[in-house]
């Protein structure tokens, strides 16, 4: 017990003391998940909306693929990024393996589902006298688009916040895209694996306060925005 609460005290002085080497780890997480959240976004939210709006051959199909891809282990999707991205893969001359770019595009192919399928679902879940009454007032596809999401603006932002959450807690395909290199691709969960393996317990607990508080944050965001929805 007194190991704990030794441990918990200079995990805390790391947090408020504002170390160098935690906050900079923290910046990376939040700046390589913000990343892949936001062109997840640009691409979901209207793939999303199209799903929703249109009927097209392969349209039930897509939308199992969609929901299956929610499920996929995270190492697979790191495992197929990796053999893409490695030296003898089809984007290897790129050299963006264990590189932030690298971790952001595994990233983004995580999040990418998340945001279909949590807009789709936003948009279906609206009354359908909103599309109807779109239509009867002679409004563009562009304006029926632009209103849709504007009635559905709390939901969506909801899958995007939804999104964030879930690829800043990643820790699968930062490790194998970013290689936890130090002060470039160490992330906040992979930091927090090497250092315990190390020993280095506080350090490890000092960054696991920070994803806890950075998690807190999200969900009291998409707790706001549903509260604001109802």
């Amino acid at each position: 017990m007194n190991f704990l609460i030794g441990a918990f005290q200079s995990a805390l002085g790391l947090v408020f003391g504002f170390d160098p080497e935690v906050y900079l780890i923290v910046r990376i997480s939040i700046e390589v998940s913000a990343e892949a959240t936001f062109f997840a976004s640009i691409l979901g939210v209207p793939l999303g909306l199209l799903i929703a709006l249109r009927r097209f051959p392969g349209r039930q199909g897509l939308i199992v693929l969609l929901n299956t891809s929610m499920a996929l282990p995270t190492v697979v999707v790191g495992l197929f990024f990796y053999a893409v991205l490695s030296r003898r893969g089809p984007l290897g001359e790129l050299g963006l393996l264990f590189t932030p770019s690298g971790m952001v595009l595994g990233l983004f192919a995580l999040s990418v589902p998340i945001v279909v399928n949590l807009s789709l679902a936003a948009i279906q879940g609206l009354d359908k006298r909103l599309f109807l009454t779109c239509k009867l007032l002679g409004a563009t596809p562009a304006q029926q688009a632009w209103m849709i999401l504007k009635e559905a603006r709390f939901a969506v932002t909801a899958a995007i916040v939804v999104a964030f959450g879930r690829v800043i807690s990643e820790v699968g395909i930062a490790m194998m895209l970013g290689g936890n290199i130090k002060g470039f691709t160490r992330t906040m969960t992979t930091a927090i694996a090497l250092e315990t393996s190390k020993g280095e317990f506080e350090l490890g607990l000092a960054l696991g306060i920070v994803l806890l508080a950075v998690a807190f944050a999200v969900n009291g965001l998409l707790f706001l925005l549903q509260g604001r929805r109802i």
